[in-house]
């Protein structure tokens, strides 16, 4: 081959090269930014992978989307503040952490409210009434979002540094974690507890140092942030079934053609259900691991005991928290 010739084939397949990257980036029309603040294992992360995939196959590369998980874009008030600008462009976490930026999500932390995850998928889940009435309040709220999907991701358990808890009559006293929604702080104080507001990504270091004595936490939540190092005391109270919501940002949302937010969406609704049946795979294989590998000591408290201090405050703390329109959607 002649030294011309080698030249010409090398020009040719650099420009090749190139070509298919310039097809590569012009295929390629939005990018999707996702947040979500746990570490896997976890439904949320799982969602997301799922979401991922589903995006990228069916707009055949025209949406790419980043997953950014265990808090790398910041905790979720803040997350929720910088969607509003459009600087983030999704999420997938739990409504209780957003209580700061939509109140109206303070239901979800009442106790004992659902069934189980199948229950509350049917009740909050795309095409809902529920569903629908959250995003009148993100608009009524001016919050800069849309939602995509509410759903399941687990029921919610108590652990504690030193105590382990087999009744109601075992939390008086402790300082009890609670992210800053005034469900979970008059919820708890209704067992004598005192409630002491913690950022999650602050949490071990809250239940390390003594600051919280008792938190409570989805399964996945538990074991994948470690806190079972630091609350190595389990009760299985399935006090609330964990509500988790994805939400895109308006400003990106509304940059989408209507053929992508067709996509979008309907990969957002699939891997809600995906969450659904992945936490009740975690919430059965946890227990049986923390125990056996982490030296977990788990009880199994009545729930019947924890109903009966709760269900009569339950119509009053919808009132008090001017939350009587979303107790009455999701218990009619």
């Amino acid at each position: 081959m002649t030294h011309s010739r080698r030249l010409f084939l090398l020009g040719s397949a650099a420009g090749l090269a190139a070509v298919s990257l310039v097809s590569a980036a012009a295929a390629q029309e939005h990018t999707l930014r996702v947040h979500t603040l746990v570490q896997s294992p976890h439904p949320y992360n799982d969602m997301a992978t799922a979401f991922k995939e589903q995006v990228e196959e069916e707009s055949d590369g025209r949406i790419a989307v980043e997953i950014f998980d265990s808090g790398q874009l910041g905790q979720d008030p803040a997350v929720i503040g910088e969607m509003g600008f459009g600087t983030i462009d999704m999420m997938i976490s739990t409504t209780s952490n957003a209580v700061q930026n939509v109140p109206e999500y303070a239901i979800f932390t009442m106790p004992y409210l659902f069934e189980g995850m199948d229950d509350v998928l049917a009740k909050v889940g795309p095409g809902t009434a529920v569903h629908d009435h959250f995003q009148t309040v993100y608009d009524e709220r001016g919050v800069g979002l849309h939602l995509l999907a509410l759903g399941a991701s687990g029921t919610r358990n108590m652990s504690t540094a030193d105590t382990p808890v087999e009744g109601p009559e075992d939390l008086s006293g402790l300082k009890m974690r609670t992210p800053p929604s005034p469900m979970d702080a008059e919820t708890w104080s209704a067992f004598g507890m005192l409630p002491v507001t913690v950022a999650w990504g602050e949490l071990y270091a809250a239940m390390q140092t003594g600051v919280a004595d008792a938190m409570e936490s989805s399964l996945p939540g538990y074991s994948g942030s470690k806190l079972y190092e630091v609350a190595p005391n389990l009760a299985l109270t399935a006090h609330t079934f964990q509500v988790n919501h994805t939400s895109i940002s308006q400003r990106t949302w509304d940059k989408l053609p209507d053929d992508l937010k067709t996509i979008v969406e309907e990969a957002a609704i699939s891997a809600n259900e995906y969450g659904v049946e992945q936490s009740k795979m975690y919430d059965e294989e946890l227990v049986e691991t923390l125990q056996s590998e982490n030296g977990v000591t788990v009880t199994r408290p009545d729930p019947a005991a924890f109903i009966e201090v709760l269900s009569p405050i339950q119509v009053q703390l919808a009132e008090d928290l001017d939350l009587v329109e979303e107790y009455e959607l999701v218990t009619e």
